[in-house]
This record gives structure tokens, sequence and C-alpha cells, in this order.
């Protein structure tokens, strides 16, 4: 049996080896970082270790980083810290955004590239009597299309407003300078760049008054209290360690991307490729195959040993048309069609090479049944 494909980066990538070998070793030392005997003394290194390598990757201060049990933790951290402003946030958020905006905001359209529409954010802005808070993406987990959140916080800035960046997809694949970008506040995952499940932090700029997520004991600053998951915030600082080591290496996978986009191309004239014509992640494709649904492309490669997904992975596991695509003006039955492949640092050009021909042999199947029926209702 050959080995299976891994092709799904965006939903989770792999944990890395000296992740893994630095939260073993953390979870035997043990340690509460709030004592004050050595054990603890230890404990507190590590954490602020984790933190500063945690913080070159994000370009901010170590101080301003609050872990947290994760991205959507984050996410919900920075939306109800201002919960007395407006709110404004993108059609294209994750449900980790638009879940806690559902009952408060307005949401702001994007163009057919899936790009924030800046006219009607400075419309909106226009209009409101408070200054709001604002929550975009820096890069989108289904199509990879990369926001420019510099431009856009000049925009929020101007009328008083505070930006939230998502960067949970972008961190670990492109550079991310969070004091460059002109964010506020900005939510980091571990798992999307090597790091454990369950840890993530808030970045929250120098000055910026936020109530504490929790109560309690005073971690984090007095911002969110409970003993920190030291293991997993180890690990997350190793990864990022590796991941800012490794960014250039997604010049290679950039080209793997393209290449294979060319090729999926060839394959299927008729498929799209959306975001492209816009700045997007360099491991990012999301590719329709009309007239077939995004499950049944999972499920074929699937039992081809390749993973792949249909966008945003849901916690039921089922497959739904994707709201980022229907966003961009998408027809229902097209971003019912759609696939995303994600790449990663261990991608090699004989993982492409197997998504490939099982993407194929699925197109040709369902050309062939599609011929078929053709021919037999016209003989009718």
């Amino acid at each position: 049996m050959t080995d299976p494909v891994y092709l799904d980066f965006n939903a989770t990538a792999p944990v890395r080896p000296e992740v893994i070998d630095a939260m073993t070793a953390m979870m035997a030392a043990g340690g509460n970082p709030s004592s004050v005997h050595r054990a603890g003394r230890n404990a507190r290194a590590r954490v602020e270790e984790a933190r500063a390598r945690i913080a070159a990757l994000a370009g901010c201060k170590a101080a301003e980083i609050i872990f947290t049990s994760g991205g959507t933790e984050a996410n919900n951290f920075a939306l109800a810290a201002f919960q007395g402003r407006p709110l404004l946030i993108s059609t294209i958020e994750h449900d980790s955004v638009l879940g806690p905006a559902a009952d408060r905001g307005m949401r702001l359209p994007v163009t057919a590239d899936g790009l924030l529409d800046l006219g009607a954010l400075q419309s909106a802005l226009d209009d409101l009597e408070t200054p709001p808070l604002v929550s975009v993406m820096l890069a989108n987990n289904e199509t990879g299309v990369i926001q420019p959140i510099a431009d856009i916080a000049a925009i929020i800035h101007e009328k008083g407003g505070i930006l939230h960046v998502d960067a949970i997809q972008a961190a670990g694949k492109i550079a991310v300078d969070f004091r460059a970008l002109g964010a506020d506040m900005m939510s980091l995952s571990a798992h999307k760049f090597g790091g454990p499940q369950g840890v993530g932090a808030l970045v929250v700029r120098d000055g910026l008054p936020i109530p504490p997520l929790l109560k309690g004991g005073g971690q984090e600053l007095g911002r969110r209290a409970g003993t920190e998951n030291v293991a997993g915030i180890v690990g997350m600082g190793v990864a990022a360690m590796r991941a800012l080591q490794e960014l250039d290496g997604y010049q290679r996978v950039a080209a793997m991307r393209d290449a294979m986009e060319m090729r999926l191309r060839a394959i299927s004239p008729t498929s799209r490729i959306y975001g492209s014509s816009a700045p997007r992640l360099p491991n990012t494709c999301c590719i329709d195959m009309p007239g077939v649904a995004s499950e049944l492309q999972v499920m074929s490669l699937d039992l081809d040993g390749i993973a792949v997904s249909a966008g945003s992975a849901c916690s039921s596991g089922k497959v739904k048309a994707s709201h980022v695509l229907t966003a961009m003006g998408v027809p229902l039955d097209l971003a019912g069609a759609a696939l995303r492949i994600s790449l990663g640092w261990s991608t090699t050009e004989t993982d492409i090479e197997r998504c490939l021909k099982s993407w194929e042999a699925l197109f040709r199947r369902k050309s062939s049944a599609s011929a078929i029926w053709t021919g037999a209702s016209e003989k009718v």
C-alpha cells in the first residue's frame, strides 16, 4: 500500500518532529509557571522563551502576546473586547469570526477576486457615529487571497476605529509583521504552522486597553486567567521558530502550486481557479470541477489516499457550499464543486503527481458518464 498524501495544510499542518520532542520533554519536566521554586521558574522561562519566538514570527513585542486555547478563542476574545463599539467584518471571514458576530455588526462585501471592497468600507465608516471595531482576515483559508491590510488599517484608523486581523492562515506561510500591518489586535494558531492543536495567541497592541477574557489568578498580565498550557506553548514556540527559519522554502511550494494549477487547467479547461488574479498564499489552490460535487471529489481522492478538502472544515465533518466563494459572486452550483488543495513544507513532486492522477481519473470518469448520458438522451 502506498503512503498517504497530505495536501490539507490549511486545515491543520502536521506537527513538526522537533515540536513533539520539545513538548514531550516539557511534560516530563513539569512545573507550574506561577510557582516560585525551581520547577516553576523553569516552566516560566520556557513560556517566555516561546513568547519571544512567536513574537519574532509575528513581528510584535513579546509582551503583546496573550496565549489562548487556539485561533477560535483568540478571534472571540478580540471581538468580545470591544462590545460597546459597532462591528464591521468582511463576508469571507472564518466561522470563528462570523459566529460571534452573528447578532451584531455589518458585513462588508468583497470583489470577484476576493478582496475587501475598500469603497464599501469607507462608506460604512462614514455612516457611523461611533468609531467601530473592524475584523478582517489577512489571508483567506479557502482561496488564499491576501488582503491589503496596511491600506485597510489606514482607512480605519483615520476614523478612530480599531482593527483586528485574523492572521491564522498567513503566519508561517508568508512574512507577517504586526507593526507594519497597522493592526491593533491579531490572532494566531499554532497548528497552522506545525505546532500542536489547542494553543494560539492574541496579539494586542501595546497600550490598547482590553478587559480580561477570564478572571482568576491573573495569568497573562491579568488578561486570561488560568494555568498556562506550558507544553502546548513550548510547542508553539518551537514551531514558530522553525516556520520563520523556513519561510523562504515557500518559494518552492509556490512553484509547485503554480505548476500544478497549469496541469489541472489542462485536464479541465473549463475549471476556474478562485482568487488567482489577486495576491495569494503560496500554498493554496481553490479550483472547481464543474458538475462534480466537492464532497464527491474529496471522497474520490481520499479513496486514493490523498487528503484534500472542500473549503473550511466544519464541526460535523460535512461538506457545504463555500460562503467565501458565494460572497465572491460564484454561482452556487460552482461553489459546490470547488476543491481546496493546500500544500506545505513537506509536500513533494510525487505528492502532486499522485493528486493530479487521481483528480484526472475522476474527471475522465465523470466526463465519460456525462457523454454516455447525453448520447442516450438524444436517441430518446
